[in-house]
């Protein structure tokens, strides 16, 4: 389960051809790896209109045959689709290793431990909690039936109709499944349960009149120019009857089955709770790191840098004369200093993201120092949907639709701005936008002469990693801190965060720390809120391992840097260092070292 979990959920995973439709009937009698890579790549991406509209290449062409469908969720298409995974690896072996240099066998690397990996995953074929309070399709399809579906013409209306009746159907369809899990011992802890509840809850209180799919739907009505009053009123009209008959339904029973659970769910946080738990969460690590690193080892990684940067943290505390109590008392102090908040109003929240802009136009105007590739591709930074906030995180990215129909965005959590002061804002700004994710994720759009798997990032060590290491240089190489002491605390704060949870995460699933452990152990270590932190804990007990990529790909990637600084001295280039890593796209950590070692012995040569 988990394998198409990350395989539909990550939607950028598996992309749909970048060429003209004239040019498709070429992708099915592949003539090298490429092309190889590429045909797979589509016959993948056909089983999910999700995704292909997540990427916003089809919709609303003459080539469009699925955006008024959604995935089939059941047990026989998830077989289905591990059928063809297991042919589409078989298959590459046809293509290399053997006989491929350069960037065709770098292709080749990559896509072979990807499909390694979906198919070792799939091994667990009830690894995890399918329906829970931060993802699932109670969680996410309603964001993309409002949020990614695209209204620009009648047509398009009567898909997005087609969609929300379609989603009904899917929740009879995910309930079955999470009754298969149950009768497999998979049942998630009692808090998971109860969170999720409140979450279904919530949606389809105040009834259908009242649901985003329905309120959502008015005002881009209103934004078509051909559109007769009678014609908006009978759209909507259907939309609520939909949701009424569909929708609604689909939760009550999934809410229903979720109460039955509860009484007999543990309190038990880690992933060993469930059978075959241990071997699950080492498949996750592997996935989540693209290394080798054991629970212990990662668990160890996290103790050492939680010492070092809480060392850096107190020592700018103490030198802004905040020196009483331990670290998160002092944390506390200027996360609730009023003069680091906005005003948690409307005009509040305005204001915050005119500051998150303004830090990016910074960033922006001096990013040419540092790097070759400026992706071209417009930011747009917006408030996290109000009915997705209780469940979101503080701030996330979403990529750029390939043909330009949709920016890329960062979604700011504004349900309380008092969670997010000032001072901790341009390192969440650097991390989601540029020259972190919005950089990562947009250049590698623009990558030429791959397949379009390599235009993507489905690997969270190498995207979370470069971001982490985004904050890293912000201070190290771009100054963006020399007059900015709590902005630097902000940076140290999220770095610390993200090194604790190498701690939380190894704690909970593998040493089998509780819920409320982890809880105090974050807390005490990053002086945020027991609210926030819970937040936190209990993402990770529903995704386990994913928490862990982000530290162990920055520390991977200031390896590599560091190596090539050593080979080159004064030869070394930063910005082509950054080319490299970015311009060549995602892959595993082992095949990025390799890519980075090959670049620097290259340019050593040329230095001789």
């Amino acid at each position: 389960m988990k394998t198409f979990m990350k395989f539909v959920g990550a939607a950028v995973a598996l992309l749909l051809v970048a060429v003209g439709a004239a040019s498709m009937w070429f992708w099915f009698t592949p003539v090298g790896v490429n092309n190889y890579v590429n045909k797979i790549t589509l016959q993948l991406a056909m089983d999910s209109p999700e995704i292909l509209s997540s990427l916003g290449f089809i919709d609303n062409t003459p080539l469009d045959f699925h955006s008024g469908k959604l995935a089939d969720y059941t047990k026989a298409q998830e077989e289905e689709s591990l059928a063809k995974l297991r042919k589409a690896r078989e298959g590459l072996d046809r293509y290399g290793p053997d006989g491929l240099e350069g960037q065709e066998l770098l292709t080749w690397k990559i896509t072979a431990w990807f499909l390694d990996d979906l198919i070792r995953q799939a091994a667990f074929e009830h690894g995890g909690y399918r329906v829970n309070q931060i993802s699932g399709v109670t969680v996410n399809m309603p964001q993309f039936l409002t949020d990614t579906h695209v209204i620009k013409h009648r047509k398009s209306v009567e898909r997005y109709l087609s969609r929300v009746a379609e989603f009904g159907r899917v929740l009879r369809e995910t309930r079955e499944r999470v009754m298969d899990d149950r009768d497999h011992g998979v049942i998630p802890p009692d808090f998971v349960i109860e969170k999720a509840l409140t979450g279904m809850r919530n949606f389809i209180e105040g009834g259908a009149a009242a649901n985003p799919l329905v309120t959502t739907l008015g005002p881009k009505l209103d934004k078509l120019d051909d559109l007769a009053a009678e014609d908006r009123a009978r759209y909507l009209a259907e939309a609520e009857r939909l949701v009424d008959t569909e929708v609604i339904p689909g939760y009550r029973a999934m809410i229903a089955l979720f109460e039955e659970m509860l009484p007999g769910a543990s309190h038990d946080a880690g992933i060993w709770r469930i059978p075959e738990g241990e071997a699950i969460y080492e498949a996750a690590l592997r996935s989540n790191t693209t290394t080798d690193y054991t629970a212990d080892e990662i668990h160890d990684i996290g103790l050492a840098e939680v010492a070092r940067i809480e060392t850096e943290m107190l020592a700018i505390l103490d030198a802004q004369g905040i020196t009483d109590g331990d670290l998160a008392t002092r944390v506390r102090i200027l996360m609730e200093d009023p003069a680091q908040q906005f005003p948690n109003t409307d005009e509040g929240r305005r204001e915050m993201i005119d500051y998150l802009e303004s830090i990016d136009d910074r960033v922006m105007a001096i990013a040419p120092q540092f790097f070759i590739t400026i992706p071209p591709q417009p930011l747009e930074i917006v408030r996290v949907p109000e009915y997705a906030q209780d469940s979101s995180p503080g701030g996330y990215y979403n990529s750029p639709a390939l043909d330009g129909s949709r920016p890329g965005r960062f979604y700011i959590n504004q349900k309380d701005t008092a969670d997010n002061p000032k001072w901790t804002l341009p390192t969440l700004m650097i991390h989601e936008g540029a020259p972190g994710h919005h950089f990562q994720l947009s250049a590698s759009q623009l990558i030429e002469g791959v397949p379009l798997l390599r235009k993507v990032s489905p690997f969270s060590a190498y995207s979370e990693g470069w971001a982490l290491y985004s904050e890293r240089i912000a201070k190290t190489d771009m100054g963006f801190y020399d007059a900015d002491p709590l902005g630097d605390l902000g940076r140290l704060q999220a770095e610390m965060f993200r090194a604790v949870r190498l701690v939380v995460d190894t704690g909970m699933h593998a040493k089998r720390w509780s819920r409320e452990q982890a809880i105090d152990y974050m807390v005490a270590k990053t002086g945020m809120t027991t609210e926030e932190v819970t937040r936190e804990i209990e993402r990770y007990v529903v995704w386990p391992g994913q928490a862990t990529a982000y530290k162990t790909g920055q520390l991977a990637i200031l390896d590599m840097r560091a190596e090539a600084e050593d080979l080159l001295g004064e030869a070394f280039d930063l910005k082509q260092f950054h080319e490299v890593v970015l311009m060549n796209g995602g892959m595993p950590l082992g095949v990025l070292h390799e890519t980075v070692r090959d670049w620097a012995s290259g340019q050593g040569a040329v230095a001789n």
